[in-house]
C-alpha cells in the first residue's frame, strides 16, 4: 500500500469552541461559517462524503435565520455546522440508507437532530454510509465509494463513512453517526478522528431507521473531546418514545481510573506488524502514566462472535424483510446476502444465543469489578478498497474484531487517534467501559489526547422528553 503525501491524514477544521468564539466576537458569523462550509464541500466535488447537502443559498439563508433568533448568541451551538448520517431522519429531506429505491422523504426530524437544531446548530446535509448501515468498510454503497483521508486507496470505514470524512476533512466540527457493531468507531479510526459510542439509550434513536433495533446507538464523530462533550450535553436526554431510553450516568469525580490491558498475546493484528508495533508502543507509554491492571479479552471476543455468527443478523429483517422480498435487485449484493443469512435462524437459535450472551455478560461484569475501563486497538489492521471488494466478509469481520461485542455487552466506548504506524497509516485506540461509565471513558480519552477537561465545569444535563512509528506525547497528531 502506498500513500499520497497530499492526503496524509485529517485536517481538522475550527472547533466548536473556536466557531462560537468567532461568532461571539464578530470576526465571524453563522453566514460566514456557512459560506466556508459550502465552498469547502464544493471544492472537493463528489468524493463520497455527502449524499445530499443543503444548496448554498439555502444554507446561507438558514444561517441567517439562526442569527435572527431571539437570544441566538446564547445558544450552545450557535451557528455550528454539522452533518447527519443518511439513516437518520431530517424533515423534508430524503432518507436513503444508501439505497435509492428504499428512499423516502421524512415528515419529522429525529429528536437527537432536533435538539441540535434547537441549540442553534446548522444542518449541512446527509452523509454517506454502507447500505442499510450494514458493514464496517464504506464500500457497500451504490454511490461514490469514499476513501480514507490517509490515501493509499484505503477504505474510509463504515457504516458511518461520510460522517467521519466530513470531520476529518475539516468541513464540519462534528457529525451525527450510528453504531450497531462498530459503525461509529471504525471509520473514526481509519480517518484519524474521535468516534464516541455512548451507552445505549442515552441518545434517542427515534427517527433512526434501525439496523438491529436492540443494539443501535446514535453516536458522535468529532475532532476533539471538548467538541464531543459540547454535543453530548445537547443531544443526551430521556425520550419516552424510545423504549431503550435511560438517564445519563454520573460525572467522573476525579478518582483514579484503573485501566485494563489485555495480554499482548491476546491481541490480533491479522499479520500487520506495523500496526502491532505501533499499538504495543502506545501501551508502553500509557503503562508509565496510568494505573494499569490485567484484563481478560476472551469473554468480550466470545460475545462479539455471536453478532454475525448468530441470530442477531436476523433482527435486520424486522426492518428490511419486506423490501428484500420485493426489491432484491435494489440491494447491494453483499448486503443482500447478509440479510438473507438471517432467514435460517429459528426461535430456538435466538433463545440459545440470548442465554449464551447472558452468561458472557455475567462474566464480563465480574471483570469490571477490578477495572474501570479497558483499552484495545480500535482496528487491528487496515484494508484498501480493492482488498475489501475481493474479500468483503473476511475483511469486514477483521475490522469488527474489537467492536462487535460493544453493544451486545452494553458497553460505552470511544475511538481515539493516537498517532500513525511506521508506514503512515492511522493508529487508533479504543477505550471501553461498562454501561453509564461514559464520563469516565471520556475523561481518560481527554487525558490521552492531552486535552484539558474540567468535569466540574461541565453543565448538568437536564432530562427532558425531546420534541418529535508511533508518535510521542501528546498521543494525538495530524489533527
Amino acid at each position: 500500500m502506498t500513500f499520497d503525501s497530499t492526503a496524509a491524514g485529517p485536517s481538522i477544521g475550527p472547533s466548536v469552541a473556536e466557531i462560537l468564539q468567532s461568532h461571539a466576537s464578530g470576526t465571524g458569523s453563522p453566514t460566514k461559517t456557512a459560506a466556508r462550509v459550502a465552498d469547502a464541500i464544493a471544492a472537493r466535488g463528489d468524493d463520497g462524503t455527502w449524499l445530499s447537502t443543503v444548496p448554498r443559498a439555502e444554507l446561507l439563508a438558514a444561517a441567517e435565520e439562526i442569527e435572527q433568533r431571539p437570544g441566538a448568541r446564547t445558544l450552545p451551538l450557535y451557528g455550528v455546522p454539522f452533518g447527519v448520517k443518511d439513516s437518520i431522519d431530517v424533515a423534508g429531506v430524503p432518507t436513503t440508507l444508501s439505497c435509492p429505491d428504499y428512499a423516502y422523504v421524512a415528515d419529522a426530524t429525529a429528536p437527537a437532530v432536533q435538539r441540535l437544531l434547537d441549540a442553534g446548530a446548522l444542518y449541512v446535509g446527509k452523509t454517506n454510509l454502507d447500505q442499510f448501515a450494514t458493514g464496517l468498510n464504506g464500500t457497500r454503497t451504490p454511490y461514490t465509494v469514499p476513501r480514507s483521508v490517509f490515501g493509499g486507496n484505503m477504505i474510509s470505514g463504515g457504516s458511518s463513512s461520510g460522517s467521519a470524512l466530513a470531520v476529518a476533512l475539516g468541513q464540519v466540527p462534528f457529525a451525527v453517526a450510528t453504531d450497531t457493531a462498530g459503525s461509529g468507531r471504525v471509520p473514526a479510526a481509519l480517518n484519524g478522528v474521535i468516534g464516541f459510542k455512548p451507552s445505549r439509550g442515552l441518545i434517542s434513536t427515534v427517527g433512526l431507521v434501525p439496523a438491529c433495533k436492540s443494539l443501535d446507538c446514535i453516536t458522535v464523530m468529532a475532532g476533539s473531546i471538548d467538541d464531543t462533550d459540547r454535543v453530548l450535553d445537547v443531544v443526551i436526554g430521556r425520550d419516552n418514545n424510545d423504549p431503550w431510553s435511560r438517564d445519563r450516568g454520573p460525572r467522573h469525580q476525579g478518582t483514579a481510573i484503573r485501566v485494563g490491558l489485555p495480554a499482548a498475546g491476546e491481541l490480533e493484528f491479522f499479520g500487520d506488524a506495523a500496526m502491532q508495533n505501533a499499538h504495543l508502543a502506545f501501551r508502553d507509554r500509557i503503562t508509565l502514566s496510568e494505573n494499569v491492571v490485567d484484563a481478560q479479552l476472551a469473554p468480550f471476543l466470545a460475545a462479539g462472535a455471536l453478532l454475525y455468527a448468530g441470530p442477531w443478523v436476523a433482527e435486520r429483517l424486522v426492518e428490511f424483510a419486506d423490501f428484500l422480498a420485493t426489491n432484491p435487485d435494489s440491494i447491494h449484493p453483499v448486503v443482500r446476502d447478509i440479510l438473507r443469512s438471517g432467514e435460517k435462524y429459528t426461535a430456538v437459535d435466538a433463545f440459545a444465543a440470548q442465554q449464551k450472551l447472558q452468561q458472557l455478560k455475567a462474566e464480563v461484569a465480574r471483570l469490571w469489578e477490578h477495572m474501570d475501563v479497558m483499552i484495545v486497538p480500535t482496528i487491528g489492521t487496515t484494508f484498501t478498497v480493492d482488498e475489501v471488494v475481493e474479500r468483503p466478509i473476511d475483511c469486514n469481520t477483521a475490522l469488527g474484531h474489537y467492536t462487535h461485542f460493544g453493544n451486545l455487552l452494553d458497553l460505552t466506548g470511544v475511538a481515539v487517534p493516537v498517532g500513525t504506524t511506521a508506514d503512515g497509516r492511522p493508529q487508533s485506540a479504543m477505550i471501553l467501559g461498562p454501561a453509564l461509565s461514559d464520563d469516565t471513558v471520556l475523561t481518560l480519552a481527554a487525558r490521552l489526547l492531552d486535552e484539558p477537561r474540567d468535569t466540574g465545569a461541565l453543565p448538568t444535563v437536564v432530562q427532558q422528553t425531546p420534541s418529535a512509528t508511533t508518535t510521542s506525547t501528546p498521543l494525538r497528531e495530524n489533527s
